[in-house]
């Protein structure tokens, strides 16, 4: 470990479940700031991050740069006000997908239509995972939780066809078990010059494992710049299944 990633860490107690795809999604965070760093453009006072409530954003306890705690699906609005007070910081907003499609809906539409020169991290486990699981706007039809013991009955929101029809400039799709395919798009989408959209596949060890260990649908793309292409990535999946492919990289770059 380069002197470097490790003065991105810190000291306290980590409090996500032993296991956790979060472990591997900050991890893969600490190394592609590392490397921008270690690049010599950036330094690690050019980084701030905001994050919300919920398991993926504990991060900001983890993390030695920044940052603010917000409310529950307020990451990005937050975002985007450090970034108007300060334009020379580079912001990372990272959010669930509880926090980003169902309470912070609108922030994320506009984030992308605006084209906030910010990045976005989604942590997508399908769930709501720090409160007991009920579902969340990317939730699969039947999926039942104790708020929901009847099964969820309206399909999923895709969040990528929706970032292309905001006009997203950067839309990426990563697995958190992958670490370096993680760390390359992650250093793509903080390089990109507008709003970059991330969204990383995780599972959750506890609520809705009916949707875990996607793996072997997941199939690599190469950076793509065709809207048109783009549109069909983001129909490989809905959401709602464990058949069909799931694209991950950088699914549409303007």
């Amino acid at each position: 470990m380069t002197n470097t990633k490790q003065n991105l860490g810190t000291k306290e107690q980590m409090t996500w479940c032993p296991g956790c795809p979060n472990h591997f999604i900050l991890e893969s965070v600490k190394q592609a700031l590392a490397n921008l760093i270690d690049s010599g453009k950036y330094k690690q006072t050019d980084f701030a991050l905001t994050a919300d409530i919920g398991c993926n954003s504990k991060i900001y306890d983890y993390l030695n740069i920044s940052g603010i705690y917000g409310l529950h699906g307020r990451s990005i609005a937050t975002g985007v006000g450090i970034k108007l007070g300060n334009p020379k910081l580079n912001v990372l907003s990272f959010i669930g997908d509880g926090g980003c499609y169902c309470e912070g809906i609108s922030h994320f539409i506009h984030a992308l239509r605006y084209n906030q020169d910010m990045t976005i991290i989604v942590h997508d486990n399908q769930a709501f995972s720090l409160t007991t699981g009920q579902p969340t706007a990317t939730s699969q039809i039947g999926y039942k939780s104790k708020a929901n013991p009847n099964g969820e009955k309206f399909k999923p929101l895709n969040p990528i066809k929706l970032a292309l029809a905001s006009n997203a400039t950067f839309i990426a799709r990563a697995n958190a078990r992958d670490i370096k395919g993680t760390t390359e798009i992650l250093e793509k989408a903080i390089k990109h010059k507008g709003c970059a959209f991330v969204e990383i596949v995780q599972d959750c060890l506890i609520f809705n494992k009916e949707m875990d260990n996607k793996d072997n649908l997941m199939h690599k793309i190469t950076d793509n710049k065709d809207k048109n292409k783009a549109e069909e990535y983001a129909n490989e999946w809905d959401y709602n299944s464990k058949s069909g492919k799931i694209p991950v990289g950088v699914i549409y770059e303007e």
